[in-house]
């Protein structure tokens, strides 16, 4: 873990536990406890938006082969959430797993990278959309008086996020990474390594340039990421169903339009922080922020975001452990195939 990302860390985690005591550890606990089996039946709900959010990475492959199966979509997702949710490598490392375990099942790395690129795109796209539809909504049924500046502001760093994302793509972002990086740290590793520190960086930015290429094709086949970015907004919509199952096992039933608000402008906060990993602290309280516009008592507001990371236990342990036996069956594959070779 790099410096930076287990300072953040450190810091979520004290913003966690600072939260979780200011409420009553007692009272948070034993309002998330009245959930009982309730639990169960959240995770066992959320595999709707994970399907969903499967299909929208299977409809940028190739559906011609074996790795343009949904089933492989839906444990690539699976296994990226899994990290995303609760390893320490903020959001980022679910994404680039997403695309090994592609890679390890039949696709190139190229076809890969740049699907797994293109629908992260629509995705935050989508969720910004799902954003404003939730503000609105509540804004017709509800009072947001006094919120809409914290509201606005979270959602201009998520736009502003999502369009220095799209910018870099179109201008060959991983190609350009490449050189950056050959720039950098390509002369001393050449002087160390010789021709082959060279051709080593040389072969990088060809990959890369292949990667921005796949992805400029995706982006013109405009069909599939509409698909893309419509199975997106419906994953996001079905985690409305999520938060209203959470508050009614709570014992905090709340209306449609009040579970739109607290899924669209929560996640929204926890993707502003997506530095953070787990978005430990920022999800927690972005609850709290909410829970007044819905008449939610802080510890209800807790005891939800508990409720999700309970979820994210319930499919994320599973999840990384079929990753560890998936990366093993692949490395001794390539053993068994490496060995044959060097027997020919």
């Amino acid at each position: 873990m790099s410096r930076a990302a287990f300072l953040l860390l450190s810091i979520g985690a004290a913003l966690f536990v600072g939260l979780l005591a200011w409420q009553g550890f007692g009272a948070v606990t034993t309002t998330l406890m009245s959930a009982g089996w309730g639990l169960a039946v959240v995770a066992a709900f959320h595999l709707v938006p994970l399907m969903l959010d499967a299909g929208a990475i299977a409809v940028l492959l190739d559906r011609k082969t074996r790795h343009g199966s949904f089933c492989s979509a839906l444990k690539a997702r699976w296994t990226g959430e899994s990290v995303n949710s609760l390893l320490p490598a903020g959001q980022i490392g679910g994404p680039v797993l997403m695309v090994r375990y592609l890679s390890h099942h039949g696709a190139r790395m190229r076809d890969a990278a740049a699907a797994i690129t293109v629908s992260t795109t629509t995705q935050a796209l989508s969720q910004m959309l799902f954003a404003l539809l939730g503000i609105i909504v509540f804004g017709a049924n509800g009072d947001l008086s006094g919120y809409q500046t914290p509201i606005i502001a979270v959602t201009v760093v998520l736009g502003a996020c999502v369009l220095a994302f799209c910018v870099l793509q179109r201008r060959g972002m991983f190609g350009r990474m490449m050189r950056i990086g050959q720039k950098l740290f390509g002369k001393r590793k050449s002087a160390d390594e010789g021709v082959a520190g060279a051709g080593r960086w040389a072969g990088l930015a060809l990959r890369a340039d292949a990667v921005d290429s796949a992805i400029r094709e995706l982006y013109r086949d405009r069909k599939k990421v509409a698909a893309s970015f419509g199975l997106n907004l419906l994953g996001w919509l079905a985690g409305t169903g999520e938060v209203w199952l959470i508050m009614h096992f709570l014992g905090h039933p709340v209306s449609w339009h009040e579970a739109l608000l607290l899924e669209s402008v929560g996640q929204a906060i926890r993707g502003a922080a997506f530095a953070i990993p787990g978005s430990l602290g920022a999800q927690e309280g972005g609850y709290l922020l909410l829970a007044p516009l819905v008449g939610l008592p802080p510890d209800a507001a807790l005891a939800l975001s508990l409720a999700k990371r309970v979820r994210e236990l319930l499919l994320g342990i599973p999840g990384l452990v079929y990753l560890h036996f998936s990366e093993r069956k692949y490395q001794r594959r390539r053993a068994a195939t490496a060995a044959l070779q060097g027997s020919d």
